[in-house]
């Protein structure tokens, strides 16, 4: 399980969300400019919050009253960002293994496999970033967040910037994932009908805060 109870000044906007997430797909909802990625940016220990606690599966990840703020190397969470933040220096293949290497976690061809197979990448392998589609960029940077081996993987808006087309291209690769990869997955977006096919919990965030926790009963405009 996932707790969250966080507090952050961010000069004219304040955050103050307090949730849990038992596991599955839980999604961050809500307009764009509703805090969505500084709550998760706070999870992934990216931004560290004025005050309050996270924990994930009894590992207590911030406490302020405790003085602990786990360093985000050592978190084993792995964040997928808009832009897929690929190495274009790299090929494909050393760009997923990147994960592992981060992870501190020697080679490990099954797992390699597994994930390239998961997310239909395996024509990509000897690319460059710059030869990829958006879709295609995304699915990588899937696939090196999966090769850290997270205990909780954290997808910051990864469709806004690819048009329709590409968006129900990569679909049914989140859904796989959601299905067998069975890492708990925080899924952030303002696009009800991305959130109603992925998630199966619905956290709705307004003006830094939880304004309603439920299902799709709350992906409304």
């Amino acid at each position: 399980m996932l707790t969250v109870a966080v507090e952050k000044n961010l000069g004219a906007f304040s955050i103050d969300a307090r949730f849990d997430s038992e596991g599955g797909v839980t999604a961050l909802f809500g307009p764009s400019g509703a805090g969505k990625t500084s709550i998760i940016n706070m999870i992934a220990g990216l931004m560290t919050p004025d005050s309050g606690r996270i924990a994930h599966d009894g590992v207590v990840l911030f406490d302020s009253a405790a003085g602990i703020d786990m360093k985000a190397a050592q978190r084993r969470i792995g964040t997928v960002f808009q832009d897929g933040r690929l190495f274009p220096h790299m090929s494909i293949r050393h760009n997923l293994d990147y994960g592992r290497w981060m992870g501190g976690y020697a080679k490990d061809p099954a797992a390699f496999a597994h994930a390239v197979a998961l997310l239909d990448i395996g024509h990509l392998l000897d690319r460059r970033p710059g030869k990829l589609s958006g879709g295609e960029r995304q699915r990588v940077a899937v696939g090196r967040a999966l090769l850290m081996r997270p205990r909780l993987l954290l997808l910051d808006e990864p469709l806004a910037s690819l048009d329709a087309g590409r968006k129900d291209d990569i679909l049914p690769y989140l859904e796989r994932l959601r299905d067998e990869a069975k890492v708990p997955m925080i899924y952030v977006s303002h696009d009800a009908s991305e959130v109603k096919r992925i998630a199966s919990r619905v956290v709705r965030i307004e003006s830094g805060k939880v304004a309603a926790v439920g299902g799709s009963e709350l992906l409304t405009a």
